[in-house]
């Protein structure tokens, strides 16, 4: 029976319902089947009768049934006796590394505890006489019950027609290139992978510490033995990759899928706003925007950060009226020092109000000042202020301080979209192992270009997240450790003024988390800066 003639609905060996065909691929389909036996799930991979290899995938796909690692999909059947040639396997739910790296890379603390277990797991199947020799981030499978599958052992590289005159190393590469890319997000092969390739010299891949901020020396080392770049002594197995892993630290895995990129946070309640800075701004032209609004931000398609509310205007308070200061000693209230003392105020209270009258009288009757005599300067009006208005950014680098000596790292990735003027486009850092950035960084944020020295006078971030804290700084040098630390706020889940008064001139601004959020990744959605340009 051809693939290209069975229909959903199709029982082999008399339990296996076909109810979807996943894909096809050179001869053979694969389906989403129901064991009726055993009611459940299970993967079923069926073959054109042409198919020069039915043999040898059958063969492979019972030896592998063998395994008993559970990190291996497990093999339930395989049978070419009849018409019909199948393998039966586990049906595996979850979220491939490919699918993990979408939109970011992985903490390199997560990276490493996720490819420590597939390389394990794929030292058990050398250990029984088995590789897989074609390795890539859609094999490896972080699964909805909180366990690392790996997919294909033994069957995929007869079905691919893949052969190596040393397996064990040929795996090494294989799981040296899906650490690579779960450190950058970018693949390392010629193919097996729709993730943006690895930036490469020569038709060399450079290594990981080169495309991304944060990965350890150690983890990077790691990465180059296993793909021969460098000149250190190449990994020979994966049990050997195991063993390395063992030594560079590494954090526990969630109990879900989804380590790549955490769900979008629930709805919550418009943030309240911080209390207003001693000094505020000057107000910008634009009217206030509703807090409706601004809670909803993130979701308005191409919206811009609203311009920064004028402060209330508290001069007009009346102050409480004052007490008399107590005595040190007793406690009660000091009595007046001399009555005759507050008979000469008075007096002189007396006159100085009748010069008043008196001067008014006399400005209401006409009179001018003589013509070249002296003006009261103090009538003079003061020059206009310079309007504040949102300011142009010439462009936003990524900027990352490491722990342990090492110079600030500007990388660019996804930079652009906190100038984009949509809060509804998130940049976003890596996932660390905790809100103290896994213990590889004091802070990552964004470096933004003004182009040319600015006065400075507030700074609106709009951040979708509540919690962790985030710094504002500015300098006219892109070096962290010259700027000047401008104000410092935990994340509302909404926009976040940095009033900056008086004004501070300086042509770099930096927006980075000194802390991250509960979700271990820091997320800006817009930056917008107002002042004046010099």
């Amino acid at each position: 029976m051809s693939t290209s003639v069975i229909e959903p609905g199709t029982r082999l060996a008399g339990r296996y319902r076909l109810e979807k065909r996943i894909n096809d691929s050179g001869g053979s389909a694969l389906w989403k089947a129901i064991d009726e036996i055993l009611a459940r799930a299970v993967a079923v991979r069926t073959f054109d009768p042409e198919f020069p290899r039915v043999g040898e995938v059958v063969t492979s796909a019972r030896a592998a049934s063998r395994l008993t690692d559970p990190r291996l999909t497990q093999v339930f059947d395989a049978d070419d006796s009849g018409e019909s040639a199948y393998v039966v396997s586990e049906w595996v739910v979850g979220e491939t590394l490919e699918q993990m790296l979408g939109k970011a890379p992985l903490e390199p603390g997560r990276a490493a505890t996720l490819l420590y277990e597939a390389a394990e797991a794929l030292a058990a199947a050398h250990a029984a006489g088995l590789a897989h020799l074609c390795l890539t981030p859609r094999d490896l499978v972080w699964t909805t019950g909180g366990t690392v599958k790996i997919l294909g052992i033994a069957t995929d590289a007869v079905l691919g027609d893949r052969y190596a005159d040393d397996p064990a190393a040929e795996d090494v590469r294989g799981l040296g290139r899906m650490l690579y890319a779960a450190l950058t997000a970018h693949w390392p092969g010629d193919e097996g992978s729709d993730l943006p390739p690895a930036p490469a010299i020569g038709g060399v891949p450079q290594a990981p510490r080169q495309v991304q901020a944060g990965i350890s020396h150690a983890v990077d080392a790691i990465v180059c033995r296993c793909l021969g770049l460098g000149e250190a002594e190449a990994l020979a197995t994966p049990a050997d990759l195991a063993k390395a892993l063992r030594g560079v630290p590494r954090t526990p895995l969630p109990l879900f899928a989804g380590l790549g990129n955490s769900p979008p946070p629930a709805p919550r309640p418009a943030p309240v706003a911080p209390p207003a800075h001693k000094h505020a701004p000057p107000p910008p032209p634009a009217a206030p925007v509703p807090a409706r609004q601004r809670q909803h931000a993130a979701t308005r398609p191409a919206a811009q950060i609203p311009e920064p509310r004028a402060r209330a205007d508290h001069g007009n308070t009346i102050p409480p009226a004052p007490t008399a200061p107590a005595d040190a000693t007793t406690g009660m209230p000091r009595r007046p020092a001399n009555r005759a003392l507050l008979g000469v105020a008075a007096a002189a209270l007396t006159v100085i109000v009748g010069l008043g009258a008196w001067a008014l009288t006399d400005k209401s009757s006409g009179n001018k000042p003589k013509t070249g005599g002296v003006t009261d300067q103090t009538k003079t009006s003061a020059p206009p202020k310079p309007t504040v208005s949102k300011l142009t950014v010439q462009n936003a680098d990524g900027f990352e301080k490491p722990i342990g000596g090492h110079h600030d790292q500007a990388f660019q990735r996804d930079t652009g979209l906190v100038i984009d003027g949509k809060p509804s486009t998130l940049w976003q850092t890596q996932s660390y192992a905790d809100t103290d950035f896994g213990n590889y960084s004091k802070g990552i944020g964004v470096m933004l270009n003004m182009g040319r020295p600015v006065k400075v006078s507030a700074v609106k971030v709009y951040t979708p997240e509540a919690g962790g804290a985030l710094q504002v700084k500015i300098g006219n040098s892109p070096s962290g450790a010259d700027m000047r630390p401008v104000d410092r706020q935990p994340g509302t889940g909404g926009e976040l003024t940095y009033s900056v008064n008086p004004q501070v001139s300086g042509q770099y601004i930096l927006v980075w988390f000194t802390k991250l959020p509960s979700s271990l990744k820091g997320k800006i959605g817009e930056v917008a800066v107002y002042g004046t340009a010099r």
